[in-house]
């Protein structure tokens, strides 16, 4: 499809939003909708719910979709433990590998959990990964105690909310809505392990004209392992003001920095001899994040309510460090020669990125049926600068600066830009059927320009790279009402996953790009049955087919003189295939006796996932000659075929008790579904673990709130990924047994 369709689309949505501005009066039949996303749990008490149909502009019916509670979550939230936040949302696989909490990492349905980048991350509806185009790593993530809500939305949220195959993580901050006075504070002070001290200050209030929210946290520890530690500070602040029943206008503007110290990879041996040991004393990463947004609210009629956000990144990634050659197993000690450290290297990113989105939602009728579209458009640009390989100083502290008279060894622009349309319409067919159709039309272009290497200390410039494309995804979602409180839900769409800023740039004296390289492509299948039953149960139990192709990857080549390259091409795709089943019972509830004795109930979250290579190429040098095979039907790399949650839960007058185990099956590391470690310990089996964690809390009356917990109860020993570079390289250890102490008050 050509671009100039996009605007096709758009007039004839505009002509279906005039045609019925003035639609008759809402039946029976018509759909629920929420003004915001603060009221969804809100008086409840449980720390997980399903999105309903209609929130503000967004349809979520026919989805696979959760609602987090942050305020309800029995769990560390203050070093953002994922496994305890997500251990109600099935299947969700989660990289332990930093004590800080400050890299978020998860994935579902075989894919990679690096960063989150096979989720499109947003905060308060807005993209905050690097660049959801071309660089998708979430380096910045929400402390978790600013945040009101996570929504989950997978597989069908990408007619909605564009790029990733995995669906969207929306993190939604505390907005000040929630209280009911003009001034109200919080505040918590957390100590614990490893010298943690955490400090969260806010203030917040309400009034008829406004709501407004700001906060200061800050967190430092040494970190489980050696030379691990850590420290971040963010600031955050929100106004919404009402300028009528009708209009709201909602500006925020959140700043974080965090510096890390990062204790590098071991081998399997070191790992057994000492998890928590480190040779590395001298490697460090820092990130500076700052988001604005201006957002928009406005009801245009009973029947229409459009919202309008313009929103920016500025984002900076640094990392300094000592790579020897000869691998981890090399101590960073006094070269003996000079009698000082060596020079380290360093590495600068910087991401400056824009964007504006609008969505409206339509209420009109056909006949006496109710029914819903939601239509939007999209524009982004994005900007990365990249500069690699750097000399950095021979010093111990963080140091970005370079030696001088040096240079960098890349020097890179990455641009991207982004223009869409969607649209999605709820038809409401009778009083128990809504079906839920959608496309996606999306143009993009990404270039890259600079040198990516030295030839004699002269820079090796790169040909301008640049892709532009057009394409048109679709999709369709199905919900039954089964009862009046169960629903059976299907949905199948398109996704895709773009060509990365990488994929563009590849070494210019030993790799070559394929002119033809394309999109990843992705198909999600869901079919489930979710509901509650009474005030006792809840549930949701569904299967799912997601199709992954065109997955890119690296080849090798022959030159009529016979030397041998690189080529960087789409060299397959894989199937995942499994169930995603969750299920909370209140014991005492469903007894009629919680009255007397209190809430105990009982989760369980298990995910069964088959994810396997249909197809990929791999073309290696074998005695000098090329040797191709095919790694279909090998199991995709960090893909576990079981991961099973449970748990127990307690609360009586103010006082709560929760213990959950985890257990996550054993993952590959590479393609090729090696076993045995490899001995720099980048590849080999990530052996299966469980882990139990204790959480304690007392709530009164006066807002005074005690918190406590002990993770990883039993000091199991694990690990959950391999790395092949930074912060590696090698086994990455998770924390050991750990424990924290949160005291704090909330003016009622």
């Amino acid at each position: 499809m050509k671009p100039y369709m996009m605007r096709y689309l758009v007039i004839a949505y505009l002509s279906i939003t005039c045609a019925n501005l003035h639609a008759q009066e809402r039946d029976s039949l018509s759909i629920r909708i929420l003004d915001e996303i603060t009221i969804v749990g809100q008086g409840s008490r449980s720390d997980i719910h399903q999105l309903p149909e209609i929130v503000s502009t967004n349809i979520y019916a026919g989805k696979k979709s959760s609602l987090i509670v942050l305020d309800n979550v029995q769990g560390n939230v203050v070093t953002n433990t994922m496994r305890q936040v997500m251990a109600k949302v099935p299947g969700v696989f989660v990289w332990e590998s930093e004590s800080s909490g400050i890299q978020i990492g998860i994935s579902a349905r075989g894919l990679s959990p690096n960063r989150s980048w096979e989720f499109n991350v947003r905060q308060n509806g807005y993209d905050i990964s690097a660049d959801p185009f071309g660089y998708p790593e979430a380096y910045y993530n929400p402390q978790l105690q600013s945040v009101q809500r996570i929504e989950i939305v997978r597989g069908h949220g990408a007619l909605q909310y564009g790029p990733q195959i995995g669906g969207m993580v929306n993190y939604i901050l505390k907005n000040g809505s929630e209280f009911s006075r003009p001034f109200q504070l919080e505040t918590y002070q957390t100590g614990g392990s490893n010298g943690l001290f955490n400090s969260y200050n806010a203030i917040g209030g309400k009034t008829n004209k406004l709501n407004y929210y700001a906060f200061f946290d800050h967190r430092n520890a040494d970190g489980w392992r050696g030379n691990n530690q850590y420290r971040s500070n963010t600031g955050s602040g929100t106004i919404t003001y009402r300028i009528s029943d009708r209009l709201s206008l909602t500006t925020e503007f959140t700043r974080w920095e965090a510096l890390s110290q990062q204790p590098g990879g071991l081998v399997d041996s070191q790992f057994v001899q000492n998890a928590q040991q480190s040779l590395r004393s001298r490697n460090w990463f820092n990130l500076i994040w700052q988001t604005t947004a201006v957002t928009s609210d406005y009801k245009i009629s009973a029947n229409q309510r459009l919202n309008v956000k313009l929103f920016s990144i500025y984002g900076d990634r640094n990392s300094v460090g000592f790579f020897p050659a000869a691998g981890i197993t090399v101590e960073d000690a006094i070269n003996p020669s000079t009698g000082e450290y060596n020079n380290r290297t360093v590495d600068v990113d910087n991401y400056r990125n824009y964007g504006l989105e609008v969505r409206h939602l339509l209420n009109y009728n056909l006949g006496r049926i109710s029914n819903n579209l939601s239509a939007g458009v999209r524009l982004y640009r994005g900007a990365t600068n990249r500069y690699r390989g750097g000399r950095g100083s021979n010093g111990t502290d963080y140091d970005i600066s370079l030696q001088s008279g040096t240079s960098w060894i890349g020097d890179i622009d990455y641009g991207s830009k982004n223009a869409s349309f969607f649209a999605e319409n709820l038809f409401g067919l009778s009083e128990k059927w809504i079906v839920i159709p959608g496309l996606r039309y999306e143009f993009l272009m990404a270039e890259a320009s600079g040198y990516g290497g030295l030839n004699n200390n002269n820079p090796v410039y790169l040909q301008n790279q640049e892709r532009s494309r057009g394409f048109l995804i679709g999709g369709v979602g199905l919900e039954y009402a089964a009862t009046s409180t169960t629903r059976f839900y299907a949905n199948a769409t398109q996704s895709y996953r773009p060509v990365q800023f990488a994929d563009l740039t590849a070494a210019p004296t030993t790799d070559v790009i394929d002119p033809t390289l394309t999109d990843a492509r992705g198909l999600n299948i869901d079919a489930g049955y979710r509901g509650n039953v009474k005030e006792y149960l809840l549930f949701d139990v569904s299967a799912f087919y997601l199709k992954y192709d065109n997955r890119v990857g690296t080849i090798k080549q022959q030159r009529e003189d016979g030397s041998f390259y690189n080529f960087r091409t789409n060299v397959g795709g894989s199937i995942s295939n499994g169930i995603e089943a969750f299920a909370e019972y209140n014991i005492t509830a469903s007894a009629g006796i919680d009255k007397r004795i209190g809430k105990v109930s009982i989760f369980v979250s298990y995910a069964y996932n088959n994810a396997r290579y249909s197809n990929f190429k791999v073309v290696s040098v074998v005695n000098n000659m090329l040797s191709e095979t095919n790694y279909k039907d090998k199991i995709v790399e960090y893909a576990p075929k079981n991961i099973l949650r449970a748990g127990f839960n307690y609360e009586w007058k103010g006082f709560t008790a929760a213990l959950q185990h985890s257990f996550t099956d054993e993952v590959y590391t590479d393609a090729n579904n090696t076993k045995e470690p490899s001995a720099n310990g980048q590849n080999g089996l990530v052996p299966s673990y469980s882990v139990a964690d204790l959480t304690l809390g007392y709530l009164h009356n006066n807002g005074i709130q005690l918190k406590g917990g002990i993770n990883n109860l039993s000091n199991a020993q694990y690990f959950t990924r391999r790395a092949g570079g930074y912060p590696g390289p090698g086994v990455l250890p998770a924390d050991g047994r750990t424990f924290f102490v949160t005291v704090g008050y909330k003016m009622k």
